[in-house]
């Protein structure tokens, strides 16, 4: 049994946190979570309940545990389609977003608790949608990466570190379906379940480690972070466009990509069940003639009807009526360094330090006991090595650091590995 999973025993015995102890397994296998403690919450789609619960969870005390489902893959863009939440005084609530798109009142009445998410960053966007962003927050997924758990999705933590199953089964199921089945829900209930029992012995782990102030650092720095600004021609995203050499392909890519998004955005569907990627990088290598061309691709087969080739056809049209001057240039430099593999013919000297300097964050990282990536993250990395400060001492090393991101305990930890690193490649 780790530190972890003896602080969470600690934790049912003396908080009540988690299921009933009698239910705790003598075998030392996992205890399937099955339902939820006061049963499955109704799912709150109207004002008046809505109400009802804002009143709740103000009331309430301590952290709220906060989750969101998503119908990636069914839907257009990644709203959420359910909230559930859990807050001691309140019990557990599940709040539909379609019934009520305006959380900013529960966001409100919450401000100033702590916020647990597991893999915050990939639930802040759709929660900031309908109102609802926290000040503080602790993310445990983030937290047991720190602690150094091998796994670290929400399911394995929980069983790792409190002894108790989760059931997975519907994670990747179409959240915008109406009613929702009760599986579903007591599936959703069940996120939210201990998720205030897992923060709290992940807190009293990585305090055990001495990383505890690492972690407060990394939560603030998410909780602050602005939201990430539009992607610059997303259309260069599509899979498979590294086969796309010549800018009159890439014209076809793109005007394919944005007729499909325009019909996935009007029908609300996954752009994906439009047309796949695989069948636009086709069109565009093959830069058909006409329709019938088209329809003998991969991808427009006997399935897709003459409109549908019409429209896809016309996209491809376009493209191929554009003058040069409009043609999409090869994809812009990016600003910060080229990829590693050109370093050894473009720059050997940037090539061995950062050769060095990787050499060191892993030998770091391992004697942290956590991911490289938590440790300083390899673009900083690569950033530093490509163009290093004019004096690679400490300060300028540290100065670098700060400007690229990284939070203070980054740079007290890394900051002698990497001057060693740089000093010793000249």
């Amino acid at each position: 049994m780790t530190d972890a999973q003896e602080t969470a025993a600690h934790l049912r015995t003396t908080t009540g946190g988690g299921p009933p102890d009698e239910e705790v397994s003598s075998d030392g296998l996992p205890i399937p979570l099955l339902e939820p403690r006061e049963g499955i919450p109704p799912v709150v789609a109207d004002a008046e309940a809505l109400a009802a619960v804002v009143a709740a969870f103000a009331a309430g005390t301590g952290p709220v545990a906060v989750d969101a489902e998503r119908a990636s893959g069914y839907r257009y863009g990644q709203r959420a389609y359910l909230v559930q939440l859990r807050r001691e005084g309140a019990g557990s609530a599940l709040i539909d977003p379609v019934g009520c798109p305006d959380l900013s009142a529960l966001g409100g009445a919450l401000s100033s608790a702590e916020w647990i998410l597991h893999a915050a960053t990939q639930d802040l966007p759709c929660l900031r949608e309908i109102g609802m962003s926290p000040t503080t927050l602790f993310d445990t997924e983030l937290a047991g990466r720190l602690a150094g758990f091998p796994r670290v999705g929400l399911g394995a933590m929980v069983e790792s570190v409190l002894g108790y199953q989760l059931e997975k089964g519907h994670s990747a199921v179409d959240w915008s379906t109406r009613p929702l089945p009760e599986p579903w829900l007591r599936y959703a209930a069940l996120d939210v379940e201990l998720l205030v029992d897992l923060r709290d012995a992940l807190e009293k782990e990585l305090d055990r480690q001495g990383k505890l102030e690492w972690a407060r650092q990394e939560f603030d720095a998410i909780a602050s972070a602005p939201p990430a600004p539009p992607r610059k021609d997303p259309w260069r995203r599509t899979s498979g466009m590294h086969k796309v050499r010549r800018r009159r392909q890439m014209a076809v890519v793109r005007e394919l990509w944005e007729t499909r998004d325009r019909i996935a955005q009007r029908r609300d569907v996954s752009p994906g069940k439009v047309l796949g990627d695989a069948a636009i990088v086709e069109a565009a290598l093959a830069v058909p003639a006409n329709v019938h061309a088209l329809s003998a691709l991969p991808g427009y087969g006997q399935r897709m009807g003459r409109r549908q080739l019409d429209q896809w056809m016309a996209a491809v049209d376009r493209a191929k009526a554009l003058p040069e001057s409009e043609l999409p240039q090869p994809g812009a430099a990016p600003s910060g360094p080229p990829p590693p593999r050109s370093w050894a013919d473009k720059d050997p000297a940037a090539a061995a330090r950062l050769s060095s300097a990787r050499a060191a964050v892993s030998e770091l990282a391992e004697g942290l006991n956590l991911p490289q990536e938590n440790l300083i993250t390899p673009d900083t990395v690569r950033r530093l090595c490509w163009e290093p400060p004019r004096r690679a001492d400490a300060d300028a090393v540290a100065e670098a650091l700060t400007g690229y991101g990284a939070r203070p305990w980054q740079i007290e930890l890394v900051t002698p590995a990497l001057v060693a690193a740089l000093a010793a490649t000249g």
